[in-house]
């Protein structure tokens, strides 16, 4: 076999490139107009890019070997169940701010640029870190499993926008419209700019992310240690989960094991992580665990929801 082809600077800059093209073609030819996505047009747009991630991990299999290819499909499975509770948060803020359909879409996509930035700088100190203390591995499992039990136990929605204090600093510090724009970020008020309602929306959706990411990144870093791994993985999951928020939002109150199902993840890659140094599980078979944590919590919910619904018809 030949050796794997290594990993530059014009690669990390070529994924990027062609990711802005993308985002640049939803956002400038698809989307041109402010428009609601109907479900079956944001399942076709999930499809897409679930496609192109499986286009990558093969190509990650020719160029950089089997291992790394099964690495990348790890990555994203895990970063695509964990942040699958993002869409509540997202719903809620949206709901909270009564931002519009039409608008929602552009916004969202308008956040991964940021949430590009916020991911390549915590990959990068997370790696780091590994790299030079080796026992933040064990800080870093731990802090999964005890995040994966707080919110197993947790019933509260992990976003809060009414108490959320980078929102409470931005209406203090910056003045804000009381009415939307459009779909723009700034307007006038009294011959000065100022925020509309829909910036505040941006940048809790980017408070959420990160604060999902505190979560996600570390477990991500449970299955690869490899920067280029983790980016590439959480860039296709975040992509392809802000698209499945259209067709999911509305349900996604029914999987009410979800969470459970994702606090199953944590405390499993927490434990993977903490027991790494003794025992080396095949990537193949944490794929599976994972894979079959999420796939029980959300049939296990679909089940329960079917159970609730026939007894309510039978009263």
């Amino acid at each position: 076999m030949p050796l794997p082809v290594p990993i530059t600077l014009w690669h990390w800059t070529g994924f990027i490139l062609v990711i802005l093209l993308f985002l640049a073609l939803d956002l400038g030819f698809f989307h041109r107009s402010n428009r609601a996505d109907t479900s079956r047009q944001a399942v076709l747009w999930s499809v897409g890019w679930f496609f192109l991630a499986v286009l990558f991990a093969r190509g990650l299999r020719v160029w950089r070997g089997p291992e790394e290819s099964l690495e990348f499909l790890t990555a994203y499975f895990v970063e695509f169940s964990l942040s699958m509770d993002n869409v509540a948060a997202i719903a809620l803020i949206f709901t909270f701010f009564a931002v519009p359909a039409r608008y929602q879409h552009r916004l969202l996509f308008q956040g991964i640029f940021g949430a590009l930035v916020l991911r390549g700088v915590m990959i990068g100190l997370g790696v780091t870190l590994i790299h030079a203390f080796q026992w933040t591995l064990y800080l870093l499992g731990a802090f999964l499993i005890f995040t994966g039990l707080k919110w197993g136990c947790s019933k509260q929605p992990s976003v809060r926008p009414e108490n959320n204090l980078v929102l409470r600093l931005a209406r203090r510090i910056l003045p804000v419209s009381s009415d939307y724009d459009g779909d723009k970020l700034l307007t006038r008020v009294g011959g000065r700019r100022a925020l509309t309602p829909l910036a505040l929306v941006l940048l809790m959706v980017e408070t959420a992310d990160l604060i999902f990411a505190v979560d996600s990144i570390p477990a991500v870093l449970a299955v690869t240690q490899k920067p280029f791994i983790v980016f590439t993985s959480n860039v296709f999951a975040i992509l392809g989960l802000r698209s499945l928020y259209f067709a999911v939002a509305g349900a996604i109150r029914y999987f009410r094991f979800l969470k459970t199902g994702v606090a199953g993840v944590l405390i499993f890659v927490g434990v993977k992580m903490l027991a790494s140094p003794w025992v080396n599980m095949p990537t193949a078979l944490s794929l599976a665990v994972v894979a079959a944590m999420i796939a029980l919590s959300i049939g296990f919910s679909i089940w329960y929801s079917w159970q609730i619904g026939g007894k309510e018809k039978g009263n």
